[in-house]
C-alpha cells in the first residue's frame, strides 16, 4: 500500500513537469510594445499666403468699419431721442421717435452680425477643405464677434434710455 501511493505521488510528480505540446502565447514583451506610449510629434500646418482670402478678409473688414461708423450715428441719435422730455411715456411722440431709433441700430447690429456669419463662413470653408487655419481671418472673426458685443452692450445702454 505504501509501495502504491509512493508510486502514485511520482507519477504525479513527474507528469507535472512535463512540457505541453500547445501553442501558447510568449510573455515576452511584443514589439509594440517595445516602442513606448510617448506621443508621436505632429507638425503644424502651415497656412500659405492667399492673395484671393486677403482680399476677401480686407472686404469684410471694410464694411465692418463702414458698419460700426453706421451703428455709432444710430446708438447716439436713439440716446439723444431716448434722453428727451416724455421718452419714457409709452405711446407717447418722444416716445414712439426714441423706439424708432432704437430700431435704427437694432438694423446696424444684424448687418454685423451677417458679417461675422461671413467671416465663419470662410473659415469653415478652409477647415472643411483640410486647410490650415489663417490667421488674418482668425483675426477677422475676432474683431466682427467684439464688434457685435460691444454694440449689444450700446444698445442695451440706448434702450434703457428710451425706456
Amino acid at each position: 500500500m505504501i509501495r502504491a501511493s509512493l508510486l502514485a505521488v511520482l507519477a504525479l510528480t513527474v507528469t507535472g513537469c512535463a512540457r505541453a505540446d500547445v501553442d501558447s502565447p510568449s510573455l515576452s514583451p511584443r514589439a509594440v510594445e517595445k516602442l513606448g506610449f510617448a506621443e508621436p510629434e505632429v507638425t503644424p500646418a502651415v497656412a500659405r499666403p492667399d492673395p484671393t482670402l486677403d482680399a476677401q478678409i480686407a472686404g469684410l473688414r471694410t464694411r465692418l468699419e463702414a458698419v460700426a461708423r453706421g451703428f455709432e450715428t444710430a446708438v447716439a441719435a436713439a440716446a439723444r431721442a431716448g434722453a428727451r422730455a416724455g421718452a419714457r411715456t409709452a405711446g407717447s411722440e418722444a416716445w414712439l421717435e426714441a423706439q424708432s431709433a432704437l430700431a435704427q441700430t437694432d438694423d446696424w447690429r444684424a448687418q454685423t452680425t451677417t458679417l461675422a456669419g461671413e467671416v465663419d463662413a470662410l473659415a469653415v470653408a478652409r477647415v472643411a477643405a483640410g486647410e490650415a487655419p489663417y490667421p488674418a481671418l482668425a483675426e477677422a472673426a475676432a474683431a466682427a464677434r467684439a464688434e457685435a458685443e460691444r454694440q449689444e452692450r450700446e444698445a442695451a445702454r440706448a434702450g434703457q434710455l428710451a425706456g
